[in-house]
C-alpha cells in the first residue's frame, strides 16, 4: 500500500529535498504542496491526505494551527510536525492539536521515514532529541502547562486564535477566510473579547496580544 502525502513548508527546496527523500521508497506519494497553513487547510480538505507533513512555522496560520483545522475537517488525516527547534512546550502545543508526530528538520533521512512508517501504521513518533527533553522535563517535576497571561485566561481557544490573527493585521475578511468561519462570526468575536478585554479599538487588542507573546501558545481545534 502507498500513502498519499501533503507536503507543507514555506521554502521550495525544504519540500524539493522532502520528496528527495520520499522518492527513494515506494511507499510515500506527494499528492499535493502547500506553502502556508492556510492553504494546508484547504488543500487536505480537497485531497484528504494519509498524511500532512507540515512545518511548524507558516504564514498566515502556523503549523500547530493548521494542524489543528486539520483535525476538524478531515479527522482520518494524520499530521506530522516538522520543527527547527525542540522546545517542549512547541512539542505539547502540537500533540495537543492533533499532530501525531513531532519531527526535527535536523534529523537524518531514515529518522524521517521511519516516524512516516510509524504513523501510517496508526503510531505516534518523537525525534530522539525530544523525547529525551520531555523526559528531562518530567524528571525535574516540571510538567506544569505555561499559563496565560492573567488578562487573557477569560478567552476561549478560538478567540485566542482570531485574537492571534488580529494582532497580525489580518481583518475580519481575511480571518474568516483564514479559519472557514463566517465573517459575523469573527466580528462577534472580535467584539466579545473587547468586552471582556475591557479595550475599545483594534489598537488595543493588538497590543495585549504582542505584550502576551500569543503566537507562543497552541491553539484550538474547535469553533
Amino acid at each position: 500500500m502507498h500513502y498519499d502525502i501533503l507536503l507543507v513548508d514555506d521554502h521550495k527546496i525544504m519540500r524539493d529535498g522532502i520528496k528527495a527523500i520520499l522518492k527513494t521508497t515506494e511507499e510515500f506519494h506527494v499528492v499535493g504542496e502547500a506553502e502556508d497553513g492556510a492553504e494546508a487547510v484547504l488543500l487536505s480538505k480537497r485531497l484528504k491526505p494519509h498524511i500532512v507533513l507540515i512545518d511548524i512555522s507558516l504564514p498566515k496560520l502556523n503549523g500547530i494551527e493548521a494542524t489543528g483545522e486539520i483535525m476538524r475537517h478531515c479527522q482520518d488525516t494524520r499530521v506530522i510536525i516538522l520543527s527547527m527547534y525542540d522546545d517542549e512546550n512547541s512539542v505539547v502545543s502540537a500533540i495537543r492539536s492533533g499532530a501525531r508526530a513531532f519531527v526535527l528538520k535536523k534529523a537524518s533521512d531514515n529518522d524521517l521515514l521511519d516516524a512516516l512508517r510509524t504513523v501510517a501504521r496508526g503510531g505516534s513518533y518523537l525525534s530522539p532529541q525530544v523525547s529525551d527533553r520531555l523526559l528531562s522535563r518530567i524528571k525535574r517535576g516540571d510538567t506544569e502547562e505555561k499559563r496565560l497571561p492573567q488578562a487573557l485566561e477569560g478567552l476561549s481557544p478560538r478567540e485566542l486564535q482570531v485574537l492571534r490573527l488580529v494582532a497580525e493585521g489580518k481583518t475580519s475578511k481575511e480571518i474568516a477566510v483564514l479559519l472557514d468561519l463566517g465573517l459575523q462570526t469573527v466580528r462577534s468575536y472580535r467584539k466579545t473579547m473587547m468586552k471582556k478585554l475591557a479595550v475599545s479599538n483594534v489598537a488595543g487588542l493588538t497590543q495585549l496580544a504582542l505584550a502576551a507573546g500569543l503566537t507562543r501558545f497552541p491553539t484550538p481545534n474547535e469553533k
